[in-house]
């Protein structure tokens, strides 16, 4: 008789690596009133150990612009901290072609190509977002918060 694998958050395997967009870690981060709570449990899924979260070098960025940009240099060395705990990908050759190739399927904008193309790259289980232009996706399960997934 087979095991049955632990689902955890939105119904991902335990043990599942997930590629996570620039919104869910501000959201989290940022405690929004309207959206972390669609996202902590990711995280905390992650901190216990029963899955893995990898962001993309871009997604690094687009969160630390905003501290940046309202001159808030040590809360970006405080998000710069957390976020990496995580899995951060850089930008490769074979992840900029692939960035491309979606960016023209999907009409997507290129930082939002980028992430996803490393989300490809790195066999996530799932690529988590909150950002509707990732609907026509297909190849990898797109993940827009728990809520939204009924789960």
């Amino acid at each position: 008789m087979k095991s049955k694998v632990p689902r955890l958050w939105s119904g991902l395997p335990q043990g599942a690596t997930v590629m996570v967009d620039t919104a869910p870690f501000i959201y989290v981060l940022e405690s929004h009133p309207q959206f972390a709570d669609q996202f902590v449990g990711l995280f905390e899924a992650a901190a216990a150990g029963d899955l893995t979260i990898a962001l993309s070098t871009i997604a690094l960025a687009e969160v630390l612009t905003g501290p940046f940009k309202a001159g808030q240099t040590a809360l970006a060395k405080r998000f710069e901290k957390a976020l990496s705990q995580y899995n951060v990908i850089p930008v490769s050759t074979p992840i900029a072609v692939l960035a491309a190739q979606l960016r023209a399927q999907y009409r997507l904008k290129l930082p939002d190509a980028i992430q996803l193309a490393t989300g490809l790259d790195i066999g996530a289980a799932a690529f988590v977002t909150h950002d509707r232009d990732f609907s026509q996706v297909t190849g990898v399960e797109i993940l827009t918060g728990e809520r939204g997934l009924g789960a």
